[in-house]
């Protein structure tokens, strides 16, 4: 189950991402906005992912104390494993939002450059 939470929370890091990137792609005049709607939503989405894991351990934790009278001790095993998972999710969020910058940055260069050539060459 934990792995579907996870999966639907990649799904719509993408649905997010291809949406700034049509909007990028398709009107000149946004570039400007595009990395800072890029970089407001891998803030938002890290704190997500930290959250997220916080808090999906801490309702196991309550469902073991109040449903399966475990006891309240389990509580701060669980809370520690929930900010660990978080703190590392959240980490490989942003490692993977900062290597997607760098393609978007390398492209950006790539066709300066191309676009440079053609202009030294049409002269």
């Amino acid at each position: 189950m934990l792995k579907w939470f996870y999966g639907a929370h990649n799904i719509y890091l993408l649905i997010v991402n291809a949406r700034i990137m049509h909007v990028h792609v398709s009107e000149g005049k946004v570039k400007g906005s595009y990395s800072t709607f890029y970089v407001i939503n891998i803030v938002f989405q890290s704190i997500f992912t930290l959250l997220w894991q916080i808090g999906l351990a801490l309702a196991i934790g309550w469902v073991f104390v109040q449903k399966l009278n475990a006891p309240k001790w389990l509580y701060v095993p669980l809370i520690l494993v929930g900010v660990i998972t978080g703190f590392v999710s959240m980490v490989r969020f942003i490692l993977a939002a900062m290597q997607s910058l760098e393609r978007i940055e390398e492209q950006k260069r790539k066709k300066k450059k191309s676009e440079e050539k053609l202009n030294g060459k049409q002269q």
